[in-house]
């Protein structure tokens, strides 16, 4: 007959656990019974409770801390939970917040008497005046409490110098690494680019914010300067994204709200092509909620700061887009040729968007301006060859944008019904209609309704064509809406 395990084996503590989990316990009750019943020490019990082996556990220290952070094993761990034993390895306040965190306890659940009388004074002060009972204490550089007695002697000597190697110990170990990084600012430019052939834009949009709170709560960290300007550049092209996605899908207040971090995200990482791209942000934010003076402010503004990559050309675009809607022609075709001028200079084809996708401006969305210039300067012969040429463009680009070849086909549209060729809209419109409703996005349906608007007043809007028209446009914003679900108060309105 085999042996009998000994108490506080592998089996007795996944029973112990699995009956403490069916009656509903939260893991510090499964910890002290874990403590209480088999003597594990605090870190050894809060381990054990979530069921985790060393090596389990040790990897998920390694993807807390990220590339940056010393490399953790289950031998290291093991001395960790042992220490102060001989055979164990003294843990320190960053070792400790990391568990906590990973344990989803306070720091003082992770220590015991043994441990407290092994730490430094200099950690006690830090437990004591910082609150052991935040998880997050520990990454806060130390600012020692002001003693009731002065110091003096060598104990002040020792204590400083102790608070010196606090310091120290908190300073060389940032929160993430080179690596880390640039797999933050990749995640950025692939979102970038997905979001604009995305079948669930709700979906990228998702992703995009995951992806911007990681970023976020990095920066509540500490990491070496270089890193954390590229982490603000990340954090801002991030909150950027999420302001023009959110306002795509209808709710400008929210997207107003991702804006403003935006702005501060680029303020903080003094990268001028971000800049320019809040800037572009801020004027499509504006243009869509009516405010064409301060749309035309915003890009000229951004445009000034004559920043790398094509985010100029955009802005020229939405300059003229805004002096076009206000009926300014002659501004409009002038900012227009800026646009192209812009984009003329990079003869070679060698400017570089340092995100690209959404934040950039290609020739076909260069050519989808141009035509909507046009057709609301009365000049739907030129409005179409715009729209052509951008279509053309844009099948030849690796990511080909939904919307913007949506808003082109409109834009055909629109040119027929200027030149009195009824016929034509519809069939124009024929490859809008065939989208999924997902890629109906709120300036999509925007201008589906402003034409059908200025097609009710000519003389098809009394045709059967006319009415047709109508009906279709109505039923494709509202199951448009429906996919995408309902904006709400502060966004888009269903109905031509």
């Amino acid at each position: 007959m085999p042996p009998r395990p000994k108490p506080g084996c592998k089996a007795d503590r996944d029973s112990l656990r699995t009956e403490l989990l069916t009656v509903g316990a939260p893991i510090a009750t499964i910890a002290a019974e874990m403590r209480a019943r088999f003597g594990c020490r605090p870190r050894e019990a809060w381990r054990h409770a979530h069921g985790w082996t060393l090596q389990e556990a040790a990897d998920r220290v390694n993807n807390a801390v990220g590339a940056a952070g010393p490399a953790t094993d289950a031998s290291l761990l093991g001395k960790w939970e042992r220490w102060p034993a001989a055979a164990g390895r003294r843990v320190t306040l960053r070792v400790l917040t990391v568990l906590a965190e990973l344990y989803g306890a306070c720091l003082e659940d992770l220590l015991d008497l043994e441990d407290r009388r092994a730490l430094p004074e200099s950690d006690l002060r830090v437990l004591r005046h910082q609150g052991a009972g935040d998880p997050a204490a520990a990454l806060v550089v130390p600012v020692p409490p002001v003693p009731d007695v002065p110091l003096t002697g060598a104990d002040l000597i020792r204590t400083a110098a102790d608070e010196s190697a606090q310091w120290t110990q908190w300073a060389e170990v940032p929160n993430c690494g080179p690596v880390s990084v640039e797999q933050y600012a990749a995640d950025a430019r692939g979102f970038a680019a997905d979001y604009l052939m995305a079948e669930d834009p709700l979906g990228v949009f998702g992703d995009t914010h995951w992806a911007a709170v990681r970023v976020w709560d990095l920066l509540y960290g500490h990491q070496h300067l270089e890193h954390r300007q590229r982490l603000f550049t990340t954090a801002g092209y991030l909150a950027a994204m999420m302001a023009w996605m959110t306002s795509d899908l209808g709710h400008k207040r929210q997207a107003a709200t991702h804006i403003r971090a935006a702005m501060v995200a680029a303020e903080m990482a003094g990268d001028p092509g971000l800049q320019a791209w809040v800037a572009a942000t801020r004027s499509k934010l504006a243009f869509w909620a009516g405010e064409f003076r301060a749309a035309i402010q915003h890009a000229e503004h951004g445009a000034a700061l004559r920043a790398p990559g094509t985010v100029t050309v955009l802005l020229h675009c939405q300059v003229a887009d805004a002096w076009a809607e206000v009926g300014a022609r002659a501004e409009a075709q002038a900012a227009f040729g800026r646009a192209e001028e812009a984009a003329g200079l990079d003869l070679a084809g060698t400017v570089h968007d340092q995100v690209g996708g959404l934040f950039a401006c290609p020739d076909g969305r260069l050519a989808n301006y141009g035509a909507a210039v046009c057709l609301r300067g009365d000049d739907p012969s030129r409005a179409l060859t715009h729209a052509d040429r951008g279509l053309a463009a844009l099948q030849r680009q690796e990511v080909r944008p939904l919307g913007t070849i949506a808003q082109l086909h409109i834009t055909r549209a629109g040119a027929h019904l200027l030149a009195g060729e009824p016929e034509g809209v519809l069939d124009a419109l024929s490859p809008v209609l065939a989208l999924p409703a997902e890629h109906r996005t709120a300036p999509v349906r925007r201008r589906l309704r402003d034409l059908a608007r200025d097609a009710a007043g000519t003389p098809m809007g009394n045709s059967t064509a006319g009415r047709r028209l109508q009906a279709v446009v109505e039923t494709a914003v509202r199951e448009a809406k429906l996919a995408l679900s309902p904006a709400g108060p502060d966004g888009d309105w269903i109905g031509p």
